[in-house]
């Protein structure tokens, strides 16, 4: 599992070095994800998939998501402690969620409205 966050992280580093290096308006972890999704489809190309899914990354990933829940615990700690800013701006802050929702849902359908007439339709069998 050690070795799957140094290729995680590695690969962080390497979007951020990338994106300083070169003055891009693009997040370096965005880049770094970028990178690691090429590892990955390579490492599955000469492996077979079934390796990238059992490897070191995805042990990695696996035990990252299972907490995933620790990281907002920062969040809502601050927001505790704020709490007058959140009154303050509190009909700013629900309407950017309900845009923000509402346009994620628009964009959603959207793309897959997209792909399911890209990919051929199964028959289903009686």
């Amino acid at each position: 599992m050690l070795f799957g966050l140094f290729i995680l992280l590695a690969c962080q580093l390497a979007g951020e070095i990338i994106a300083r290096g070169m003055g891009l308006p693009i997040p370096g972890p965005v880049i770094g994800i970028v990178l690691l999704l090429a590892l990955l489809a390579i490492q599955g190309w000469r492996q077979g998939a079934a390796s990238a899914e059992t490897g070191p990354v995805a042990k990695s990933a696996d035990g990252l998501l299972a907490n995933l829940g620790l990281v907002f615990i920062p969040a809502g700690v601050g927001i505790s402690q704020n709490y007058q800013l959140v009154f303050d701006n509190g009909l700013a802050l629900v309407a950017a969620l309900v845009v923000s929702t509402v346009l994620t849902l628009i964009v959603t359908v959207a793309v897959f409205r997209f792909v399911s007439r890209l990919l051929p339709a199964k028959e289903t069998q009686p």
